[in-house]
């Protein structure tokens, strides 16, 4: 579904028990100002986000993103950004799981057989590190699940030749690596530089700019 504040993706919305969305930019919300400020600043709206997907804001738990490969386990609801994590897996029902990003990839992973899902931050280090085989490797360990069963999509993200690095190129090579079958993985495939009324993009605007919000949260 396309909305004027958010999307969501084809590959993902057949599937019952998850809900998710991507934000988009705010038109109105000014975010001249660095990371933590515009965060602050966009809270209430990402928070009216997740009400519309039918959770509390209590029931978001956020990474604290330090371009790692750090994947937090979660079985209940955490108030504070997770330290030392840019990716978040659980198979509780009830939460919903998020990651900001403003050029970096939001990968969404989601098991229909075991209930297990996920949220991970990966630009160019992320990428580099294998975040998304860490997060499919501990979704087996704690879950069970087999990576032929996950979905996995990845957002609006900087691309060439708006970026030197084919960061896309290597989440879909690491995915299908690790076991992830074609028909279940999807790339939106777009450009997080090409349109600024629609996205934050780090690199165009020097640092100082918004954040988009990957959603993915279990209904039941």
């Amino acid at each position: 579904m396309n909305d004027p504040l958010w999307m969501s993706f084809p590959l993902l919305e057949p599937l019952p028990g998850f809900t998710h969305r991507f934000t988009l930019r705010h038109p109105t919300i000014p975010v001249d100002a660095e990371r933590a400020e515009v965060v602050h600043r966009l809270t209430h709206w990402h928070h009216e986000q997740v009400q519309e997907m039918g959770f509390s804001p209590s029931d978001l738990c956020i990474a604290e993103q330090i371009h790692g490969k750090g994947v937090a386990v979660i079985r209940d609801a955490v108030s504070t950004p997770i330290p030392q994590a840019d990716g978040i897996i659980s198979n509780t029902p009830g939460l919903v799981i998020g990651i900001y990003v403003a050029d970096c990839g939001a990968i969404y992973l989601a098991d229909p057989v075991t209930g297990a899902y996920g949220v991970l931050h990966s630009g160019k280090k992320g990428s580099e590190l294998g975040i998304v085989s860490e997060g499919l490797q501990l979704m087996h360990e704690h879950f069970g699940t087999l990576p032929e069963d996950v979905r996995v999509q990845l957002g609006p993200c900087i691309r060439p030749p708006a970026y030197e690095v084919d960061f896309a190129g290597q989440i879909r090579e690491s995915c299908l690596e690790a076991g992830v079958t074609p028909e279940h993985y999807a790339d939106c495939g777009r450009c997080t530089s090409s349109d600024l009324t629609r996205y934050y993009s780090y690199r165009l605007e020097k640092g100082r700019t918004g954040r988009m919000l990957a959603l993915l949260g279990r209904t039941i």
